[in-house]
């Protein structure tokens, strides 16, 4: 009841913002890519966007063995975004809503939180930016690059058990992307509980990200999607750095995983390092993560135990646009080391992935086939046991 409730008023009052924007509009504009905005002068601009990702996945019981021995097969994603500005276009906005299953973290959860994004963003002089409100970490590139942006079905398994999330806070960059080379640094103070948390510890998490593009900036922002679609006619290169200290978290994965038993906390350690690289149709892209965990990554209260990943990651993946009419094939490696202290109950992980993508409107309206094989503890020989394969089938469309 109360979750219906909850949804009513959102609908509602997105409901009556719209209404009013359109009344109070002096053009509208709809782009097949960026939305469909509402302005009036310079004073009030709001720009809506709609996606959603549907999934078909079979996955085989083991290597040998190609039988279905699970599947995912759903409404990955379903989302609408809100984003302009208020008064001034210094004053700006972005509300992202979540409505699948998965949006709302209810697949292993049991509290429904849609709301993804809710901050605002005050420019008050050139090359800076501050923000307070709920979105993204500056952490690793495959995270920051929106799930409707990626080249193959899903994130990398390095991505899945090192990354950070959405976190509720205070926010800054500073950047000068209009300079020959540009460079930005972002910086976050926020709860380190992850969305919808609730007020708690004294702990905060430290996040800092630092980035450099020395051969000039991408084509209409290609550093913030995947795949060569801008076909960049000279090479472009972007490294990054970044650090996150998550102080007394309460979840395995800091914003993500599940709650340390007992209410008790670890201080996590992620070291970020990325680097991407596009020219002429190809890209490729690379990423290293490190989790260190002060204490024990293994948390008991002596009835249930919960495993802290400590290790490290490497990402590596290629692509090639075919074609002139938005055929591209993708292949990614993976692999996940655990830390020495957690090596007798966590194995080795690796993943191979090969894909081929159409894009129909760029990233916003694309299909997505793909074929991944997953092995442990460095065999990958076909008959052992905890091996499988993956048959992906995705389509993505939105505006």
């Amino acid at each position: 009841m109360g979750m219906s409730i909850r949804f009513r008023s959102i609908i509602t009052v997105l409901g009556l913002l719209l209404c009013a924007a359109v009344r109070g509009q002096h053009g509208v504009d709809l782009n097949p890519r960026r939305g469909i905005t509402f302005q009036k002068d310079s004073i009030f601009k709001l720009t809506l966007r709609f996606r959603m990702q549907n999934r078909f996945a079979l996955f085989s019981e083991n290597g040998d063995d190609l039988s279905v021995g699970s599947t995912d097969i759903r409404v990955r994603r379903m989302r609408l975004r809100f984003e302009g500005f208020v008064l001034t276009p210094k004053l700006q906005y972005k509300v992202q809503l979540g409505f699948s299953k998965a949006d709302m973290d209810l697949v292993e959860g049991t509290t429904a939180q849609p709301v993804r994004d809710a901050v605002i963003w005050y420019s008050p002089v050139k090359h800076w930016t501050f923000g307070i409100g709920q979105t993204k970490l500056p952490g690793n590139r495959q995270r920051t690059i929106s799930s409707g942006q990626q080249q193959l079905p899903e994130r990398s398994i390095v991505n899945g058990l090192f990354t950070l999330d959405r976190d509720m806070g205070l926010f800054g960059t500073w950047d000068n992307a209009d300079e020959r080379m540009p460079m930005s640094v972002k910086a976050a103070l926020t709860t380190g509980e992850g969305r919808g948390a609730d007020p708690g510890d004294k702990g905060l998490c430290y996040t800092v990200r630092a980035e450099w593009q020395p051969l000039g900036a991408f084509t209409n922002g290609g550093d913030d999607f995947e795949g060569d679609l801008e076909r960049e006619p000279e090479p472009k290169l972007a490294v990054a750095a970044g650090y996150s200290l998550n102080d007394h978290a309460r979840r395995a994965g800091g914003q993500l995983g599940e709650s340390l038993p007992g209410g008790q906390e670890r201080t996590l350690k992620v070291f970020i390092a990325d680097v991407l690289f596009k020219h002429r149709g190809t890209s490729f892209s690379a990423e290293f993560l490190q989790r260190d965990v002060e204490g024990a990554p293994i948390v008991t209260d002596g009835v249930h135990s919960v495993r802290i990943m400590e290790g490290q990651g490497l990402n590596a993946q290629l692509g090639r646009m075919i074609g002139k009419k938005g055929y591209e094939l993708a292949a990614r490696y993976s692999l996940v080391l655990p830390g020495a202290r957690i090596a007798a109950a966590e194995t080795r992980r690796e993943e191979a992935w090969l894909g081929c993508s159409r894009y129909i409107n760029h990233h916003r309206v694309k299909v997505q086939a793909a074929v991944n094989y997953a092995w442990r503890a460095g065999i990958a020989d076909l008959d052992h046991v905890p091996n499988k394969w993956g048959l992906w089938l995705q389509m993505e469309l939105g505006i």
